[in-house]
């Protein structure tokens, strides 16, 4: 009998071994239920095939064909990946909306002894859910955002709280994307679709009566977008402010950017993508720093004449919010480590602050 979510917080509760995503590459790349694993019975080109053939030809034919290659897949998968299971396997399986795809998978499998069940509606069932969490309800509990100029290291103070117990959702993390003209990270962004459902089952695991720590961030993280609904939860938000000095931050991101800094060729074109907001004898002045490698004199110049003036700026919308100030004098993980009872401790403040108003 197909299972049917209620929730999000129902798939943590799932008694399953495994969960199979029965759809396309292509359709598991752009999103899939947390932990699944993706065996297609159909890859990208079958797919399109047997498309094709359904709506130029004949249906009949097109389930002929269809059926001849999901037998043929679904035999692969069992002399492949699931070669090792054991008698008493029992796994999930999915597909689109549920339909021929995972109940052919799942038929097959319990041929054999599996207990194999399907996900009522397939995926589309808990896009739906995604959906509703994060753009049709308001955002579950309070909100502190980490805050601070380019290079404090609130990235790496976010996840110092979360190893202190602070109930933290790193939005960079799951965008892939340090979100700065520096930040694509490699292996790039998820699809909005795949960002969108770890933010919601991030959502779905948060104890509402707890703030949740993010990092101050623009409404978008490189491509992705933040929902409207988080959005306006962090602008209207408490901050937790950190500061240090130039020098430092400056040494921190030559440490942080290093992927960037050991690739001339992507160090200097994206240096040409800040042309258009500089003049032209900063920009050549900034590309001969990173031919020379003299990486923390740059950082600190971009930080200087580009990010803090922006920052400020961005800033200046929420002047009207709580804000607590961290004042740093080195961002090494010793230095951070040290400070790190003092943020906690401000951040508790904050939080009992909300609770009276």
């Amino acid at each position: 009998m197909p299972i049917t979510l209620a929730s999000l917080a129902d798939l943590d509760a799932l008694e399953f071994d495994e969960i199979i995503d029965a759809r396309s590459p292509a359709e598991y790349a752009e999103d899939h239920v947390p932990g699944a694993i993706s065996l297609p019975v159909l890859d990208n080109e079958e797919r399109a095939q047997i498309g094709k053939m359904y709506s130029r030809e004949s249906p009949f034919k097109a389930r002929k064909a269809g059926a001849a290659l999901v037998a043929r897949n679904v035999a692969r998968h069992i002399e492949t990946v699931l070669a090792d299971r054991p008698k008493g396997y029992r796994p999930l399986v999915y597909c689109w909306r549920g339909g021929q795809r995972s109940g052919s998978f799942a038929l097959i499998l319990q041929q054999i002894g599996w207990r194999a069940d399907t996900l009522d509606g397939g995926w589309r069932s808990y896009r739906r859910l995604v959906q509703a969490a994060l753009y049709e309800q308001p955002w579950p509990g309070p909100v502190i955002v980490l805050d601070g100029n380019t290079g404090t290291a609130k990235t790496e103070v976010l996840g110092l709280l979360a190893e202190a117990g602070v109930q933290v959702i790193d939005l960079e993390g799951l965008a892939n994307h340090r979100g700065s003209l520096f930040g694509a990270m490699p292996g790039g962004q998820p699809a909005q679709k795949g960002f969108e459902t770890a933010l919601a089952m991030a959502r779905a695991r948060l104890d509402p009566t707890r703030p949740v720590v993010v990092e101050a961030e623009s409404s978008k993280i490189g491509h992705i977008n933040l929902p409207p609904g988080l959005w306006e939860a962090m602008k209207t938000a408490p901050r937790l402010a950190i500061s240090a000095p130039l020098a430092a931050r400056a040494a921190y991101l030559a440490r942080r950017y290093r992927d960037v800094t050991e690739d001339p060729a992507r160090l200097l074109a994206t240096i040409d993508g800040l042309a258009p907001q500089h003049p032209a004898e900063r920009i050549e002045r900034w590309r001969a720093l990173a031919g020379a490698q003299a990486f923390e004199t740059l950082a600190a110049e971009l930080m200087q004449d580009h990010y803090d003036p922006r920052y400020g700026r961005q800033r200046a919308r929420f002047d009207d919010q709580p804000v607590q100030e961290v004042d740093l004098a080195a961002l090494d993980e010793a230095s951070l480590r040290a400070a790190l009872p003092d943020i906690v401790a401000r951040i508790d403040g904050l939080a009992g602050a909300m609770q009276m108003v």
